[in-house]
């Protein structure tokens, strides 16, 4: 009778087993929105390539949209996501955080991630990076660099933490920099950057943090021509050339959207606010310039390493 009983609960494990799915089944499924295109080369691309890695890790179908960013065009890529059977969905943004938060109990079986906002919901969860410590050392490095004293912060929105850190980063190293911090008021309007930059090169910047998506590339590039300098913002952007990119302050998408995925289908993604910094590895700072000496690079890579442990910037202690 109990060797019975063993072999019956045997051949139920087996069988609750042969149900389970995995992302290997192909039984999960993850799509993309983006507010703007996938081949912007910054911000749009690194989402995408975000996705593929997740593609190429877990074998499984893959969907994205681009130019969503209105209320409605999200709730219909949404609906149509659904009825291909997606499981997880990234509004690679924050402009998702809303929408979702709205929706997100019409469809218990979706999890919702988005960036940089604030969510609830049991299936909601946005990824925060931790920006102000980002900026805070790329502003360092333009604090060193700076031949003339005059800095410039070419910024999209006056919300963004990167803006403050890298304002905050140069002071502490250099008490005597002036730094001049503009708006573009859009993530993507190169024309209002460029505007902006001359206005800036004209009060005598040598050194400009271009913290926007769309423009930061030809905002390089017009420093480049001119022999002035940039620090690069969320990819590693020392390819537009090295005698002008110091460094860049990068955010490593790609591999948070692995971190995430690979979380969500082992069942422990979290709902609501997560936070990632330099100790995640999902922020770091990019190739150094070969003007910038090796002393000084090792320098500020142990102020990173510091900061990792103590959680305190150099500001701070």
């Amino acid at each position: 009778m109990k060797k019975s009983l063993m072999v019956i609960i045997l051949f139920i494990l087996l069988l609750t087993a042969c149900g389970q799915t995995t992302p290997e089944s192909g039984d999960q499924k993850v799509g993309l929105l983006v507010p703007d295109t996938i081949s912007d080369q910054v911000w749009g691309t690194k989402g995408y390539k975000g996705l593929l890695r997740i593609q190429t890790e877990y074998d499984l179908d893959v969907y994205y949209k681009e130019g969503i960013h209105t209320d409605t065009s999200i709730k219909e890529a949404v609906k149509e996501f659904h009825k291909d059977g997606v499981t997880l969905v990234f509004g690679h943004g924050s402009e998702y955080a809303q929408t979702f938060n709205e929706i997100s109990s019409d469809y218990p079986d979706i999890h919702f991630v988005c960036f940089n906002s604030q969510v609830q919901g049991d299936n909601v969860t946005s990824l925060n990076f931790e920006a102000h410590a980002m900026g805070f050392f790329g502003g360092m490095v333009a604090g060193h660099m700076t031949e003339t004293n005059t800095i410039g912060i070419l910024a999209a929105f006056e919300w963004q933490p990167e803006v403050d850190g890298f304002f905050e980063g140069a002071l502490h190293e250099n008490p005597d920099a002036k730094i001049i911090i503009k708006y573009t008021q859009d993530w993507n309007n190169p024309d209002k950057a460029l505007e902006v930059l001359d206005d800036m090169i004209a009060q005598e910047v040598d050194v400009v943090y271009p913290a926007g998506d769309g423009y930061n590339v030809p905002v390089i590039n017009s420093l480049k021509e001119q022999g002035l300098y940039a620090v690069g913002f969320v990819s590693d952007q020392s390819d537009l050339g090295e005698n002008t990119v110091l460094t860049s302050t990068i955010q490593h998408v790609p591999a948070l959207y692995e971190l995430v995925a690979s979380r969500f289908f082992a069942g422990e993604l979290e709902s609501g606010n997560l936070s990632f910094d330099f100790k995640d590895d999902v922020i770091s700072l990019g190739t150094f310039s070969p003007l910038v000496s090796k002393e000084y690079q090792e320098n500020i890579n142990q102020q990173i390493e510091d900061y990792k442990s103590t959680g305190l910037l150099p500001n701070e202690k």
